[in-house]
């Protein structure tokens, strides 16, 4: 299957939930090269990477095995040290370029001039909006001319996710989403990561199972979800930056424009 045919239709125009759930079934028949390797016969493939472990078993399968995916980050200007070296030593072991997308300066001058550099501690308003600008429009960006978006989303990282499909319809950004480890669990990760060599961010294993920029994430706690560490000041269990749950169901929010004072 092809997400366009010979006579150049686009097929996720005409029946994208059936698409999807077509390329569902095939998928979990699948192992994760297997997976990969559909996606990418799929037309222009793109994998997002925050460097986790989940994203790194990914990153590894595509070096590896040489698939026609393109490897692309969000690079928000506050991400952990650990993360940004892991990008170049990923990129070495594999012989991949990892393409960094980085947030428009004027967005972000615009973004602290209204609440401040840190103020997304102040408001959930205030901490979508700053998602907004260093995550939300870069990735735009990334998956421009995409057919396809490759993610690290897997069932067991929060009750959330839990019913994460292999693939789905993103009618916001008119592709398919696919997601080949969500049904691969920690330690099933773990062992193939130490099976593989794979090279992992070292927050890991201080405490750290989900990694996103460094004031918004914390060490976990004993016996809390993997997601926890998280935008940890904040009540809402579901709380996600806007990535993977559609913007419409997001708190609004305010244009570049109006940002600024």
């Amino acid at each position: 299957m092809t997400l366009h045919d010979a006579a150049g239709q686009d097929r996720l125009a005409q029946a994208p939930p059936v698409v999807a759930d077509t390329l569902a079934a095939q998928l979990e028949s699948l192992d994760l090269a297997g997976r990969l390797a559909l996606a990418a016969g799929l037309g222009h493939a793109v994998f997002t990477t925050s460097l986790g472990i989940e994203d790194q078993v990914i990153t590894a399968a595509i070096g590896t095995h040489r698939l026609p995916i393109e490897v692309s980050t969000l690079e928000t200007g506050r991400l952990f040290k650990e993360t940004v070296d892991l990008i170049g030593e990923t990129e070495e072991r594999y012989g991949i370029a990892i393409h960094r997308f980085t947030p428009e300066q004027g967005d972000v001058d615009a973004y602290v001039a209204k609440y401040g550099m840190n103020g997304f501690y102040e408001s959930v308003e205030a901490r979508h909006a700053c998602c907004h600008v260093r995550k939300l429009k870069p990735l735009a960006r990334a998956l421009s001319g995409a057919d396809v978006w490759i993610t690290g989303l897997r069932r067991g990282q929060s009750g959330n996710r839990a019913a994460t499909p292999f693939a789905e319809y993103d009618a916001e950004r008119n592709l398919i989403k696919i997601n080949p480890l969500a049904d691969w669990d920690m330690e099933t990760i773990r062992a193939h990561v130490s099976a593989e060599a794979i090279p992992v961010n070292p927050l890991h294993a201080r405490g750290y199972p989900s990694i996103g920029c460094e004031p918004c994430t914390r060490a976990i706690k004993p016996g809390e979800p993997e997601r926890a560490g998280r935008w940890w000041w904040e009540n809402d269990e579901k709380r996600e930056c806007g990535l993977h749950v559609p913007e419409s169901a997001a708190q609004p929010i305010p244009p570049v424009s109006q940002i600024a004072r």
